[in-house]
């Protein structure tokens, strides 16, 4: 089960894809239906179809995220987290061979399309929660264990 955390930055971008997916995008997709559909013989047009199944996809991307908007609760920074890892970090880590990546620690609806980001139900975030600079963190994965050192932590301030 996923953790129902959100940064205000996520939570922002996802209502704004609801709005745009609400307000632009599916009237525009209803009126090409419709005219698809005044055309007659729906069983061999193509853009009655097309835009019937893309119609059917941004009406369950609606459901998606109003439910998720609506259980989803914001995280916002608070300066009691400096110096430890906590949601909404951006975490250093290194590893023996040398090895260094970079990540932020955000809720599950916030890593699609963000290379440097990570859930916070991950087993590298779970192991280097509460954990501060300098801490070595094992990391339980499918392949193995894997020791990481952290080399810095920081949060955005806005």
């Amino acid at each position: 089960m996923k953790t129902q955390l959100i940064t205000r930055g996520g939570y922002e971008k996802l209502k704004q894809e609801l709005d745009y997916l609400w307000r632009e995008e599916r009237p525009e997709v209803t009126k090409k239906v419709t005219w698809a559909a005044s055309l007659g013989d729906r069983s061999e047009n193509a853009d009655y179809q097309y835009n019937k199944k893309r119609l059917r996809e941004i009406d369950r991307r609606v459901r998606y995220l109003t439910k998720c908007l609506e259980q989803l609760r914001i995280v916002d920074y608070s300066p009691q987290q400096d110096g430890k890892v906590f949601f909404g970090a951006w975490v250093e880590v290194e590893n023996d061979e040398g090895v260094i990546k970079r990540f932020r620690i955000v809720g599950y609806d916030e890593i699609f399309g963000q290379k440097d980001y990570i859930s916070i139900d991950s087993p590298m975030a779970r192991a280097l929660l509460k954990k501060e600079v300098g801490d070595a963190v094992t990391v339980t994965t499918p392949v193995g264990e894997a020791v990481w050192y952290i080399n810095e932590i920081d949060y955005p301030k806005a």
